[in-house]
């Protein structure tokens, strides 16, 4: 075989070991040194996701000192507020100083709860107790008018 053609095959062959630990952005979110791989990864892989997958703007991580953690910054669409994602294995414990420490932030947060298949889960958290937005749809309005009748005739 020549050198050109071991020199093509070479090029052609994917890089060796794990494509995560050569991405930039999980370079970076390693140099913000938080120690905890399991943290880590899951951060990278929700980030992933909302840059990749829901296409959300402006998607960065940043160091939570007090928790030691990374989290993530990002725009659902443009012209909205950024939103505080916390990334947290499933088997990671998750304390109300946590949740207080990020909310305390001041921005819109977001859970992201990452399984072991890799399987994201978001939840929103707010501060206090939030009105849900009310159920729409034909079939709901009847049965609250049926309920309505109901209490009224007892």
């Amino acid at each position: 075989m020549s050198a050109a053609s071991e020199r093509t095959e070479a090029c052609e062959k994917p890089p060796g070991g794990n494509w995560i630990l050569q991405h930039p952005m999980y370079q970076q979110m390693k140099e913000l040194e938080v120690g905890d791989s399991a943290q880590l990864h899951a951060a990278f892989l929700v980030y992933m996701d909302l840059y990749e997958v829901r296409r959300w703007k402006d998607v960065s991580c940043v160091k939570n000192p007090e928790l030691q953690m990374v989290l993530l910054e990002a725009r659902e669409k443009e012209g909205v507020p950024v939103h505080t994602v916390l990334p947290l294995p499933v088997h990671q414990p998750l304390s109300h100083r946590s949740v207080r420490c990020v909310l305390d932030r001041g921005l819109p947060m977001l859970l992201c709860a990452v399984t072991s298949d890799s399987t994201l889960v978001y939840q929103r958290m707010t501060d206090g107790l939030v009105t849900p937005d009310p159920p729409a749809g034909p079939i709901q309005d009847v049965g609250r008018r049926q309920h309505r009748k109901r209490r009224q005739q007892h």
